[in-house]
């Protein structure tokens, strides 16, 4: 992964003992366990909502977020689902949904159900589904 322009910000200690791997998720969701939201899925999409920009152009953060809103952001930029959010971010996906269910709540993300092929193109193709299905029969 790319650095980002914070990373020097705010960084992650790794023990010895192996205890950071089950304190961080814990922090990082500030205790929480479950997403506030549960429309969320793994192929959700999610955008980043424009926001103010400074004087040269570059998005303004708010600033109290914690890093890892901060790099979903900025992930955010392209649509991305939420199942890429988590891999990006090296974290579990129960984790993810719990940070981007707070930005969302926060009005810097948008989530929508992705659009399937068949709704995208207008609906099923008849004649393809019953060669399919008699194709189907024929096995």
């Amino acid at each position: 992964m790319n650095a980002l322009p914070w990373d020097d910000e705010y960084e992650y200690e790794d023990g010895d003992d192996g205890a950071d791997s089950m304190v961080r998720p814990y922090t990082i969701t500030r205790g929480r366990t479950a997403p506030e939201r549960d429309d969320l899925t793994l192929i959700t999409l999610l955008t980043t909502v424009p926001g103010p920009v400074d004087a040269y152009g570059a998005p303004v953060r708010p600033a109290r977020l914690q890093p890892e809103h901060r790099m979903i952001i900025d992930r955010c930029r392209t649509p991305a689902a939420v199942a890429e959010v988590a891999a990006d971010l090296d974290l579990p996906v129960s984790v993810t949904k719990i940070l981007l269910g707070d930005l969302v709540a926060q009005g810097l993300l948008s989530a929508r159900a992705p659009i399937s092929v068949a709704r995208a193109a207008g609906g099923a193709d008849r004649g393809l589904l019953a060669a399919v299905r008699e194709g189907l029969r024929r096995l």
